[in-house]
């Protein structure tokens, strides 16, 4: 099921590479004609597609209050707590990474410094799909309230009393039962019955993914997140482990990719032999052995330093290392799980950092969502008469070196003398 092959195979591995990019532009085509009947016709065609992909029923998208305490109180006592304490982990690691504001000289007569704004509003998509996922909700709901906005709303189609419950108990009030792109075009449009939002965030199958690339001018979005992905580079480790971290990604969707990278062949062939055992009693079988057999792969380096490299290219949502493996040789990645004992289920729910995370190799671009997305940084700069002198003859160089005569003459203006002896 799993394929061995070599780093020398290389239209094996570099298919996977592709292949991402080729789904994501076919899912394109098919969201495109969505996205322009949701901006055409608002909720029209908002409850006509969430009718018929998303199993709505009637013409209300938003739930109530009622349902949505009704949904918190039918938590489990163990479910609630487990979110209570997830929640506040994550809560705590936004809270470290949140900007400061700050002032300070920078010269005689010169001050700089920057202020931290929140947007004031952010649209969250929870996948709905196959399962619910109430961590997603905390992940990106919670760096938001760390951040101050305002307005938080979800999206989330068929949404589970689980998920619903999650995003009671955080206090969010706007939920809406719609998915997929018209979800997405809804946000970055606005309808009749959902206000549009500055930034859209959240993850999800390659046709959300096509659709928030295709509107990122319409709103600000987080990155493109499809189909869920793992590398894992290991010279040596428990077979049992890894192979149980490959279906943890496997199980998620068709389309998920599993890589493992190691200088073992052993080691490969011991986890493709557990990934067979394991998967038999697997509930989520039919799922992860698709997953594995078109998107899994073992392949065998010369070096540690081979690995590192491919893992680099790969530029995966998720990369999985040994301790040996040193942290400065890692250069795309959207989170980092190191050693035997962190395994990326961890950081899915409640270790701190987010799981939100760029797939399909924009992970080159940037990290996973963090509190960042979610705030402005405003510069500021306050001078003095005798700071703006100091600055005003490179300023005035500079604008008449690239023909913008009224930029010179706003600094004279100021600290030359007015024809006539008048002063500005």
């Amino acid at each position: 099921m799993l394929r061995i092959v070599t780093s020398r195979d290389r239209g094996v591995w570099e298919g996977l590479l592709q292949g991402r990019s080729r789904r994501l532009s076919e899912a394109e085509g098919v969201v495109a004609p969505i996205l322009e009947a949701v901006r055409d016709r608002g909720d029209a065609a908002l409850i006509e597609y969430a009718r018929k992909l998303d199993s709505l029923n009637g013409r209300i998208v938003r739930l109530t209050g009622s349902q949505l305490q009704a949904a918190r109180r039918g938590l489990p006592e163990e479910v609630a707590a487990a979110v209570n304490l997830a929640s506040s982990r994550i809560r705590a690691y936004a809270k470290r990474q949140m900007p400061a504001e700050w002032m300070e000289s920078a010269g005689p007569g010169i001050e700089l410094g920057q202020l931290v704004r929140p947007l004031d509003s952010i649209g969250a998509y929870i996948p709905g799909g196959r399962y619910p996922l109430p961590s997603t909700v905390m992940m990106t709901a919670v760096p938001a309230q760390v951040a101050g906005v305002p307005r938080i709303a979800v999206a989330s189609p068929n949404a589970s009393s689980v998920t619903v419950g999650t995003a009671a108990l955080l206090g969010i009030d706007e939920v809406y039962a719609v998915g997929g792109a018209q979800a997405i075009a809804a946000f970055a449009f606005g309808t009749e019955s959902i206000p549009r939002v500055d930034r859209i965030v959240g993850p999800g199958n390659a046709y959300v993914a096509a659709a928030k690339k295709m509107l990122a001018g319409e709103a600000g979005i987080d990155f493109v997140a499809g189909p869920t992905e793992i590398v894992l580079v290991f010279e040596d480790g428990d077979p049992r482990a890894l192979a149980a971290d490959m279906l943890a990604q496997a199980e998620h969707d068709v389309d998920a990719a599993a890589v493992l990278l190691t200088p073992s062949h052993r080691l490969a062939a011991a986890v493709a032999t557990e990934i067979e055992r394991q998967i038999r009693t697997l509930p989520t079988r039919d799922v992860a052995t698709e997953s594995i057999r078109n998107n899994g792969v073992a392949i065998v380096v010369d070096s540690l330093e081979e690995a590192c490299e491919i893992a680099n290219r790969f530029a995966p949502e998720h990369l999985s290392v040994s301790e040996s493996v040193p942290l400065d040789s890692i250069r795309n990645a959207g989170s980092v799980f190191v050693g035997t004992w962190s395994p990326e289920a961890v950081g899915d729910y409640a270790a701190g950092p987010n799981h939100v995370l760029p797939t399909g190799g924009n992970s080159r671009l940037r990290g996973g969502l963090s509190v960042l997305d979610f705030v402005k940084i405003v510069s500021v700069q306050k001078l003095s008469g005798q700071g703006l002198r100091g600055l005003a003859p490179t300023v005035a160089t500079l604008a008449r070196a690239e023909g913008l005569e009224a930029h010179a003459r706003s600094v004279e203006a100021r600290t030359m003398p007015a024809p006539g002896g008048r002063h500005g």
